[in-house]
């Protein structure tokens, strides 16, 4: 199973982590220098739960914002 939101479609993706030496100009520093840039992935925060889809209980894996915003309905118990 993916790492994908079934209400949004919100996937994983990726960016840099950037590292840096040196000492900042307004610190009184010759500047910040870059050293190193690396791929890092950025994973949304995805649930498990059991929601009613098309009138049925299902479990699905739901990102929290839309469990936030209401998105998901949740059985009756």
């Amino acid at each position: 199973m993916s790492r994908v939101c079934q209400i949004c479609g919100k996937h994983l993706s990726v960016g840099h982590q950037i590292a840096h030496r040196g000492k900042a100009k307004y610190l009184g520093g010759v500047g910040i220098k870059t050293t190193g840039v690396t791929k890092r992935k950025f994973k949304p925060n995805l649930q498990k739960l059991w929601a009613v889809v098309e009138g049925r209980s299902k479990r699905i894996r739901v990102c929290t914002r839309c469990i936030k915003s209401g998105r998901v309905r949740k059985p009756a118990r």
